[in-house]
């Protein structure tokens, strides 16, 4: 489904009818971080579902994403940590150097496993854990980028029930990512990040 014309919220909610959202897991690489600072502030203070947003980074470089969002952002904002149990209404980021993945206990694991898709933290192996941890329950969300990492993860998030979103090749910075998770996984929307924007406040305990 694509929104390339001016953002029907109606639609929007239509989508999401019948679900219930547990959790929001966020991809991107090259552009994702401007994509990202126009997003994620349209989460109200009093969002209530846990989010996990991956980018692609240096390994030889320190993070400062939860720092850099920490001041833009009415949500607790930290970056997630080995054997940490997941809070509601927190914004997660993967570090740098490590994979990170979800367990079935809602916790997060650490590991140095090699790179996938030359990245670690990959997005594939986060939104595969996620998908596996909360099922029907997690919204995936695929950004600009510039390589396939991701798109295996989506598929997997709508083989396990869950809604998938992909930002419009048309006007992402790089649209390699978002292409190729349209081709791979039909994903439920595929949105401007105007779109993506008023969806995210939409999410929270979607039951009707």
């Amino acid at each position: 489904m694509s929104a390339r014309a001016a953002i029907d919220h109606g639609l929007l909610r239509a989508s999401l009818q019948g679900r219930r959202v547990e959790a929001v897991v966020i991809g991107g690489s090259a552009g994702g971080v401007d994509a990202l600072i126009q997003l994620l502030p349209a989460l109200p203070e009093d969002f209530d579902l846990p989010v996990f947003c991956i980018l692609h980074l240096p390994p030889d470089r320190e993070s400062r994403l939860a720092e850099l969002f920490d001041e833009r952002l009415a949500v607790p904002v930290r970056e997630a940590a080995d054997k940490e149990a997941i809070a509601a209404g927190t914004v997660y980021f993967a570090g740098a150097g490590y994979h990170l993945s979800v367990e079935q206990d809602f916790t997060f694991s650490l590991s140095c496993e090699p790179p996938v898709h030359y990245a670690r933290p990959a997005i594939d192996l986060l939104m595969a854990s996620s998908a596996d941890a909360y099922g029907a329950g997690l919204v995936g969300i695929l950004l600009t980028g510039a390589n396939h990492d991701g798109a295996d993860g989506m598929a997997q998030i709508r083989a396990r029930g869950g809604f998938t979103v992909v930002q419009d090749p048309l006007e992402a910075q790089v649209d390699i990512m978002p292409l190729e998770a349209i081709r791979r996984c039909d994903p439920h929307l595929v949105l401007p990040l105007a779109g993506i924007q008023a969806l995210l406040p939409m999410l929270e305990n979607k039951t009707s």
